[in-house]
């Protein structure tokens, strides 16, 4: 199956299950689906978690359920990148936390070697940059935003000897079209967005002889409605916004116990938050609170209604009965778990065919064009590598 094919057939399943995953679980009170209401009851908290936690068995749950989930497994397969990685002096690791050196390792091993001078975009301090100059490429110009970033990153490269230059660059709004040149090696790991969008469409336009790049959250620095990238894509019937978007990043390492039960908290409180507002209001529809330092999760539920009634410019009655409305948030994060837990089936899915819109669209600029996975996801979930020549 060609990467056209691949598109195509995830394109028409997705289409097929929209109603499974086009949705907001806050919106209900309620299972939207009286098919899956016995199968997604008769689970437990631990088994919701559990299912969560592995893509694989989500699909084996609800295939007999969903039609067209029998499909994803295979749609949504990428050939693994089979390189070892290689080992660098400390001096390279220096600054850099081990999971997220361990992320770069294996996306410069699945990289072609190359001594081509490389562009390195959306740099940071220039950590990429920097392992590529070690592994011999004639030159680094990485590009940041953030000065201080540049700073350092220019400072580390001096020091340690290495042929890079750093540009301080607005990539979205600055000219930016001769930092591509033909012959280069641009590269990105994890840009966002329309970061990695623009990446793509200035190196094509100038040619540049290899492209590669691991995308991220794709819905940053773009419009609410998705623009497709690729012919193909233009010709699908979905209607893809940033919270479908979003849904491709609900894919995570499993977070630690601390993190894990705050979080647990939070949706349980601004859920009764939600239901108190209601009782108040009349309105049946959910109001989003803003976002808040996690320290307000120590208080107590009354305390954050109370800030919370406040950003909504809400007047809670003194004879309030928090316990109850506690409850009910409680109730309803159940509800919402498992809603989210239905549409976490097709995260990947989201993301294979974004994936592939990119792609598609670097063929029709006349490359040759790889899709596959540089690592594995307990390092990160985001582990996807277009690789792109004009070979």
């Amino acid at each position: 199956m060609n990467l056209a094919e691949q598109f195509a057939a995830l394109d028409a399943v997705l289409m097929n299950t929209r109603e499974y995953w086009q949705c907001t679980a806050f919106d209900f009170d309620e299972l939207p689906w009286p098919e899956l209401q016995a199968a997604l009851h008769n689970l437990s908290d631990e088994d919701v978690a559990r299912l969560d936690n592995d893509q694989q068995q989500l699909y084996q749950f609800f295939s007999p359920f969903i039609a067209g989930v029998e499909q994803l497994p295979e749609l949504c397969n990428l050939p693994k990148n089979q390189q070892q990685r290689s080992e660098y002096p400390f001096w390279i690791s220096n600054g850099i936390k081990g999971r997220k050196f361990e992320q770069l390792q294996d996306f410069v091993s699945a990289l072609p070697f190359t001594t081509q001078p490389v562009l390195e975009w959306c740099a940071g301090k220039g950590h990429l940059g920097r392992m590529l100059a070690y592994n011999g490429a004639q030159s680094v110009r990485s590009v940041e935003l953030q000065a201080h970033l540049c700073e350092q990153g220019e400072h580390s490269a001096r020091k340690q000897g290495l042929a890079m230059q750093f540009s301080q660059a607005n990539v979205l709004e600055d000219d930016i079209s001769h930092f591509f040149n033909t012959d280069t090696h641009a590269v990105a790991l994890h840009a966002c967005g329309a970061l990695h969008q623009t990446f793509m469409q200035h190196a094509s336009a100038a040619r540049v002889k290899r492209i590669s790049f691991s995308p991220c959250c794709y819905h940053l620095f773009t419009d609410n409605k998705y623009h497709p990238m690729s012919e193909l894509a233009f010709t699908s019937k979905l209607n893809l916004t940033h919270r479908d978007l979003k849904l491709a990043l609900q894919e995570t390492v499993t977070a630690p116990s601390r993190v894990a039960k705050i979080r647990k908290t939070e949706v349980e409180w601004r859920l009764g938050f939600d239901a108190l507002r209601k009782s108040i209001t009349n309105e049946q529809f959910y109001v989003s609170v803003p976002s808040v330092n996690k320290a307000v999760f120590s208080d107590t539920f009354a305390q954050f209604c109370a800030w919370a009634g406040d950003k909504k410019s809400l007047i809670i009655p003194q004879d309030t009965d928090y316990d109850k409305f506690l409850l009910i948030g409680k109730a309803r994060k159940k509800v919402t778990e498992r809603i989210e837990l239905v549409r976490h089936v097709f995260r990947r899915a989201i993301e294979v065919w974004l994936v592939l819109d990119r792609a598609l669209y670097l063929q029709q600029q006349g490359y040759h064009v790889s899709v596959s996975t540089f690592c594995e996801k307990q390092l990160t979930p985001r582990n996807i590598l277009i690789l792109a020549n004009t070979n």
